[in-house]
């Protein structure tokens, strides 16, 4: 792996390019560096390097690193990426600055709780099961409307859909049906696109990029 700064500016190179390509702005896709499982010390050369957005998969390991950091590094937005258990909603509010995973009504409920308590409204992502795969969190395809309509009646600030499709597979169809669903909702944002398949992603209308491997290699 070449240095965290070569391989930082070769990824947004590549989100350039596929902007370019799709007719739209690179400007209009954020770039969030998923620092799960890596430590601090992994993290701070892509700070000094320019990025200032990362995703973290659990509420506790981001708590455990990310308040030092934050004071060191003044600006930093943190994104919830991975799934989100009903009892930590009130520490990921608290913590977070967007949660990319609200996929069932008991969720929605201890959301709206935890932004009234603290005050705080954290933008969300509703995420869909695109693939319909039992082992992975996300709300029905079919549940997604009413799980949309549940969370605006709560006051949870939408920011869009979120999916991660089935590995292994041509991604470009599950990206199509979010975007899909997305507009027929009157939803913009687009959470979708990690290392493997982001320039997709781009090309089929994402506005938040989740890239991990790509920028921190193995995971840590």
């Amino acid at each position: 792996m070449s240095d965290p700064a070569t391989r930082l500016a070769d990824i947004r190179a590549r989100i350039d390019h596929a902007a370019k390509v799709a007719g739209r702005k690179s400007s209009d896709i954020t770039l969030i560096a998923v620092s799960k499982t890596h430590a601090a010390e992994a993290i701070t050369p892509l700070i000094d390097a320019g990025q200032r957005i990362f995703g973290e998969n659990r509420v506790q390991e981001a708590a455990e690193k990310w308040p030092a950091l934050r004071e060191a590094y003044p600006g930093i937005e943190l994104h919830l990426v991975g799934q989100l258990q009903s009892n930590k909603a009130e520490d990921a509010v608290a913590l977070f600055d967007c949660i990319h995973s609200l996929d069932r009504p008991s969720l929605v409920s201890a959301l709206a709780k935890a932004m009234d308590k603290t005050g705080r409204q954290v933008p969300c992502f509703i995420q869909v099961n695109i693939g319909a795969e039992e082992q992975k969190g996300g709300c029905a395809i079919a549940d997604t409307p009413a799980m949309i309509a549940e969370a605006r009646a709560a006051g949870i600030p939408l920011a869009g859909l979120m999916c991660v499709p089935p590995l292994g597979t041509e991604p470009a169809p599950y990206f199509a049906l979010l975007d899909k669903i997305a507009a027929e909702n009157g939803l913009e944002g687009l959470s979708m696109g990690m290392s493997d398949d982001f320039e997709t992603a781009i090309m089929l209308g994402a506005s938040h990029v989740r890239i991990g491997s790509a920028l921190f290699g193995a995971r840590g």
